[in-house]
């Protein structure tokens, strides 16, 4: 298992058309094959700036998903609310205490 967590900047009049889009489209995201977690964080200080933790079983079922007519839809609208380009990593969790 791999997590991709993705950073985005976002226009302050978007905050809000981009809190309901990903409400409304959640769900599809975490039913992704593959899709074992999905988490989305807003920065305390900088209401502007987002971050979503997405737990996958394998790369593949990532490449899938991004692959998907779903997802170049909802990367398309996405881009729309950014002001400043998303960064984005796939990294290997290697310890997790609860």
């Amino acid at each position: 298992m791999f997590v991709r967590i993705v950073k985005m900047s976002l226009h302050s009049k978007y905050i809000a058309d981009f809190q309901e889009m990903f409400d409304e489209k959640k769900a599809v995201i975490r039913n992704s094959e593959g899709c074992k977690l999905l988490e989305l964080y807003q920065d305390k200080n900088n209401p502007e700036l987002f971050f979503t933790y997405s737990y996958w079983e394998n790369e593949s079922d990532l490449e899938n998903y991004r692959n998907s007519e779903f997802f170049k839809q909802t990367w398309q609208q996405t881009k729309g609310y950014f002001n400043d380009k998303p960064e984005a990593w796939s990294v290997d969790k290697r310890v997790s205490i609860q």
